[in-house]
């Protein structure tokens, strides 16, 4: 390899997002290449959710693009809802492929022209293809298509749950058996990588490797003021899956602003923990831990949709870990079981008698105090969905159930 394409090799792998600058998408930023090395040298599945405006669309595309150029071995294919979203980034990989700085750096990497010998809404085939497999060199899929008989090497699904899964639950289920299918469509050895916005707790998002999460915070890319513009004018179910990643429910919310978060963990510092376990069934076992400082209640979450025996150790080192005790359990159910199995493992168990309606305990503390909650970053973002995701007749309540727990006792002890 002479020194021009070495130096061709280092702009796609090491700063993509330059190459893309240099295809005309200005706004592709040191982030975006993080994001696209992942699709050029990741192994395994994976997942990535960005918020809204984030141009994770414009960085994979040229993703697309740079590994159509390197990578003239594997099939590729993307994915997205509808046939006219396929087509439109189709288009753009066309034109990235076309343009002077992709045909440059082809010919440095070869010493041949790159020519488009398949060109469609659809599909694109380059001279760059050796691989010996059927079809194009990529394929743009709607959901709404057949993939029977169709194989890739790698597999590239972007907004394929939007805000039809959050109104229709056949939705969600269609999108699942899609996507279930999809893995038998990706040759041995190859990968899947998704990229999108979360819209409902049972999307397809819960059938995919576990997400990496890029928020309007974690990006940068956009100021307070460009948020608060948008949040004034957006219902703050869109503006929570949107922006924070977040679920809530769209009619009859408790929970309409978004969580609070610090990286102080000290300040939960004796503080206090609780559990609201599960002992089977669907159910979640929820942990929580909380301090009150003055007007402010600083809070940490864990869920685990598992028996509370099972994860009850995992539970305790993190309240070990915060300093927080005792760790309280209801023993309606449980006649006192799991505040015996915290004291056998050498910690400060104590149980209570629940007597209050659920909901009113939840609408009742949880609600009063939700503005004044400062959550630990590192909370299970999970835990915290499930809360902004609560109504009166919500499938599951475990998170704010233990949550209002932890709120009660501090709104009732002086701080």
């Amino acid at each position: 390899m002479n020194a021009d394409q070495e130096a061709v090799y280092r702009l796609l792998i090491e700063r993509p997002h330059e190459y893309g600058q240099m295809l005309g998408y200005t706004k592709l930023t040191p982030l975006h290449s993080r994001w696209i090395r992942g699709m050029l040298l990741g192994r395994g599945d994976a997942t990535l959710q960005a918020h809204r405006g984030s141009y994770k669309t414009t960085a994979f595309s040229v993703g697309l693009t740079a590994l159509m150029v390197m990578r003239g071995d594997l099939s590729l294919m993307f994915v997205r809802k509808t046939d006219d979203d396929v087509k439109k980034v189709v288009r753009n990989v066309a034109r990235n492929l076309r343009h002077p700085v992709t045909q440059a750096v082809y010919r440095t990497l070869t010493g041949r022209p790159l020519e488009l010998l398949t060109d469609t809404s659809t599909e694109i085939t380059t001279s760059a293809y050796t691989s010996v497999n059927a079809g194009a060199q990529l394929t743009g899929i709607g959901t709404q298509s057949s993939i029977t008989g169709k194989h890739a090497d790698f597999i590239w699904t972007d907004d394929i749950v939007n805000t039809q899964d959050r109104r229709s639950r056949a939705e969600r289920e269609r999108i699942k058996q899609f996507y279930a299918e999809l893995i038998n469509v990706c040759n041995p050895g190859g990968r899947i990588n998704n990229s999108g916005t979360p819209w409902h707790p049972e999307d397809a998002f819960t059938v995919m490797p576990a997400p990496v999460r890029y928020d309007w915070r974690a990006t940068g890319l956009m100021t307070e003021q460009q948020i608060e513009r948008v949040r004034a004018n957006m219902p703050p179910s869109l503006f929570a899956a949107n922006y924070e990643l977040q679920h809530i429910a769209a009619e009859n919310a408790l929970f309409t602003e978004a969580p609070r978060f610090t990286d102080d963990a000290s300040l939960l510092r004796d503080g206090v923990a609780h559990i609201d376990a599960a002992y089977g069934g669907e159910d979640y076992t929820a942990f929580t831990c909380g301090r009150r400082q003055g007007d402010t209640i600083y809070m940490y979450g864990r869920m685990w949709r598992a028996h509370v025996d099972t994860v009850l150790d995992a539970a305790l080192y993190d309240a070990d870990r915060l300093m927080c005790a005792p760790v309280y359990s209801e023993d309606n159910g449980d006649k006192g079981y799991l505040r015996k199995e915290i004291n056998q493992r050498g910690r400060r168990g104590a149980s209570y008698h629940e007597k209050e309606n659920k909901y009113f305990k939840i609408a009742t503390y949880l609600r009063k105090w939700w503005n004044n909650i400062v959550w630990l970053k590192g909370t299970d973002p999970d835990y915290i969905n499930q809360i902004m995701n609560y109504t009166e007749d919500a499938e599951h309540d475990d998170a704010p159930d233990s949550a209002a727990s932890v709120v009660r006792y501090l709104d009732h002890k002086r701080s």
